[in-house]
């Protein structure tokens, strides 16, 4: 099975559309330069495919391929590094290839790389008698292996000027900040992101009026800027709705912002689109020759990104703003790498006690992640990231099987809990979701009844239909229902009246400051508790912290609550030590139900 590196190598390939096209003359003679240096009778412009060996170009060549198997030129472009075989019978990678066994005993080749780093293949030379190639026969081989790529992206403009555009693309931003760099080094300059519209206005306006229409768009956007900018100014297509261009030398920040605000305000104001779609712009200011390109680039794209909170605003690059974004993308990438681990992630239990009798009669499950290399994650940054990809489902799959093996396991050993799990707003698409967690019970010989799934108040207002149909059927199934962070979302009376949910759960933020009995966020818990029982849920308080508030709740006739003045998340086999051992009050036995 070949690596993605080498299929993204081979989509590279496959993009200039090189492969199988009848000689060029422009190749050739590059070809027969490459011979002449060596005094050699064989070089050819060998392309790597997925099996073969495809001469673009061939001198006393008489084919056109030869098999990929135990091809130099294979090894030249897998590595991106020039390779020479002094003799080929002497070695022992190459002493029993085709070529050997043709005659062929010495060889040279360069590699063909892309700017993306991907190596197409090789300029070589081949020779019928052992020898050395000269340090001053590897710089000129090295020299035609670049002026054949030189070639390939002039006769293919290798993604250099966009269709659509007509402008430079986000290649030759690249090539043209390297050689300014060069030429002025130490320079300071700004490097500038115009994005003209969200992705998802983008798609509301592809689905609405076609593709076409977003083509004018970018079509329309790119002419104004050409005529802002000037002839003498360059501006480039970066991505699909993304341009991007560089500062005049000499320009302070304030300055240069200023003359951006007026200029994109007219070009605003003048578009066709300017109701439908919100333009952002960022700037990364940096020094010539300091940071690469792509790094520049991203980091102007970033700062557009900051400033999509308000349309035509400008957002200058932060350093720490950045780290963040590529500190989420990171753990993005090794969270996934954590599910198939098995030491990484983890359950821990919070248990939830009784108030009238300070029995513990349930425990939440959470989830903790230990990343090998930055150590315990908080799961308030990684679990928001997580329920905005596709990991929401199996992470969600995760949590359950574990959660359900260690009740299965409390409930062997005459452990009676109740397990609360949570599920996401993104969970709510997934059609077996039903299916799944029923499937589980099932298979661990678990009743509904042991099984708590909470949702909270905002996921289940985000998707309202879908999250009163899914809790309909978690009730029809016998699970209990809990509505998570009751008091922070949007719900109205009416709503809350048709959820099938057995439990609310008061945000922690209303009970953590509990201290007096006639304070405003006592009024507040007691009115939510007081709406609770009205609508027939049982209500838990989260976050409890002291004493006074765990009476206050009390008396206000809460039923149950967790938080820290009980006792911290933890450990299966520490929560069920801590039970053992009188951690609720002494009140609690191993079948406390």
């Amino acid at each position: 099975m070949r690596s993605y590196q080498e299929e993204a190598r081979l989509d590279a390939l496959r993009q200039l559309k090189l492969l199988d096209t009848p000689a060029s003359e422009s190749f050739d003679r590059i070809t027969r330069m490459a011979s002449q240096i060596f005094d050699l009778p064989i070089a050819a412009i060998s392309l790597t495919d997925r099996d073969r060996q495809w001469f673009k170009s061939r001198v006393g060549i008489d084919h056109w391929s030869i098999p990929r198997d135990k091809a130099p030129c294979a090894e030249v472009a897998e590595t991106a590094s020039p390779l020479v075989i002094t003799d080929f019978l002497a070695d022992p990678c190459y002493a029993d290839s085709l070529l050997a066994r043709a005659g062929t005993r010495f060889y040279a080749g360069a590699p063909l790389v892309t700017s993306d780093g991907y190596g197409l293949g090789s300029l070589c030379v081949l020779g019928t008698e052992p020898r050395h190639a000269s340090p001053a026969e590897m710089r000129a081989l090295t020299d035609l292996a670049a002026m054949v790529m030189g070639q390939i992206e002039l006769q293919h403009a290798f993604g250099r000027i966009d269709p659509v555009s007509g402008l430079p693309t986000r290649i030759q931003f690249r090539d043209d900040l390297t050689d300014l760099a060069r030429d002025l080094p130490g320079e300071e300059r700004f490097a500038v992101v115009v994005d003209l519209a969200r992705d998802d206005q983008v798609g509301k306006m592809t689905r609405a009026l076609g593709s076409g229409r977003v083509d004018e768009m970018v079509r329309e956007a790119a002419l104004a800027l050409r005529e802002a900018l000037g002839p003498s100014r360059s501006v480039y297509h970066v991505g699909a709705t993304q341009f991007a261009f560089l500062s005049p030398s000499g320009l302070g920040q304030e300055a240069y912002m200023e003359i951006l605000r007026s200029g994109f305000e007219q070009i605003r104001v003048s578009s066709s689109v300017r109701f439908v779609t919100s333009v952002s712009i960022g700037m990364r200011p940096f020094t010539l020759g300091a940071l690469s390109a792509d790094d520049i680039l991203r980091g102007a794209i970033s700062a557009a990104q900051d400033a999509r909170s308000t349309d035509g605003a400008i957002s200058l690059y932060s350093a720490s703003r950045d780290r963040t974004h590529r500190r989420q993308y990171g753990l993005l990438q090794d969270f996934g790498t954590a599910l198939d681990a098995t030491d990484q992630l983890r359950l821990v239990f919070q248990p939830r006690i009784d108030l009238a009798t300070r029995r513990c009669v349930g425990a939440e499950a959470l989830l903790r992640w230990r990343h090998p290399m930055l150590g315990e994650i908080s799961p308030a940054e990684f679990i928001p990231l997580v329920e905005q990809t596709s990991l929401a489902r199996t992470v969600t799959q995760w949590v359950l099987d574990a959660g359900l093996d260690q009740l299965a396991s409390w409930t062997a050993r005459g452990i009676g809990l109740t397990l609360s799990i949570n599920i996401s707003a993104a969970n709510l698409a997934e059609a077996d979701l039903i299916q799944r967690i029923q499937l589980g019970l099932l298979k661990r010989q678990l009743r509904p009844d042991q099984l708590e799934v909470e949702l909270t108040e905002s996921a289940i207002m985000d998707q309202p239909d879908q999250a009163l149909g899914m809790l309909r059927e978690l009730a029809d199934a016998g699970i209990c229902v809990a509505i998570d962070d009751f008091g922070t979302g949007q719900s109205s009376l009416a709503y809350l009246q048709k959820l099938p949910a057995q439990v609310v759960k008061i945000d922690q933020s209303f009970v953590r400051d509990l201290i007096e009995n006639h304070g405003p966020d006592f009024v507040l818990v007691e009115t939510m508790i007081g709406l609770g029982h009205k609508l027939a849920y049982r209500v838990v308080a989260e976050g409890v912290e002291t004493p006074e508030a765990a009476a206050i709740l009390t008396n206000a006739g809460c039923e149950e609550a967790q938080g820290f003045l009980f006792a911290r998340p933890m450990e299966a086999i520490q929560l069920e030590r801590w039970m053992t051992e009188g951690g609720d009050s002494g009140r609690t036995s191993m079948k406390a139900a």
